[in-house]
C-alpha cells in the first residue's frame, strides 16, 4: 500500500470535472484518503513545481496552475503511483491511451486536467506540500 498525490488542475475544475475524475480514480480501485480544494498563488505554484524551474514551460505551467482553484487529493492503494500514472495517461492527450483521464478530459498538452506524483520521493514532497499528517484519513 502506498500513497500518491493527485491534482485536478484549474482547466478541469473550471469545466466541472471533479466528480468525473474522482469516479475514474475510485473505479480503478484507488482510495481517496485526503481531499481539498485550494487556490495556489503564483509563488506557491512555483514552489510546488520548483524541479521544473529551468524548463521552458515553467512559466506557462505555474501560470496555469495559479489561474483558478485546484483539487488536491491523496490516493492510496497497492502500487498507487504507477496505477494512477497509467490512469492519467500521457501528458499529451493526443498520445494518451483510450480510457485514460487525459484522453477523455484534457484539452491539450498544457491543459491536461491532472497531475500525479512520479516516484515515492516525489509523492512524499508533493503530499506534504498540500496536507499535514492529521489530514490523511485512511
Amino acid at each position: 500500500m502506498n500513497l500518491t498525490l493527485c491534482l485536478i488542475k484549474p482547466d478541469a475544475v473550471r469545466r466541472n470535472l471533479i466528480g468525473s475524475i474522482l469516479y475514474m480514480i475510485e473505479k480503478e480501485g484507488l482510495t481517496v484518503v485526503a481531499l481539498k480544494k485550494v487556490k495556489l498563488t503564483k509563488d506557491q505554484a512555483e514552489g510546488f513545481y520548483h524541479v521544473h524551474k529551468e524548463r521552458p514551460f515553467f512559466g506557462e505551467l505555474t501560470q496555469q496552475m495559479s489561474a483558478g482553484p485546484i483539487v488536491a487529493a491523496v490516493l492510496a492503494g497497492d502500487n498507487a503511483i504507477t496505477r494512477y500514472r497509467e490512469l492519467m495517461g500521457a501528458t499529451d492527450p493526443a498520445q494518451a491511451a483510450e480510457g485514460t483521464i487525459r484522453k477523455v478530459f484534457a484539452v491539450n498538452k498544457g491543459e491536461n486536467s491532472v497531475h500525479g506524483s512520479d516516484a515515492p520521493e516525489t509523492a512524499a514532497f508533493e503530499i506534504s506540500y498540500f496536507f499535514n499528517a492529521m489530514e490523511l484519513a485512511g
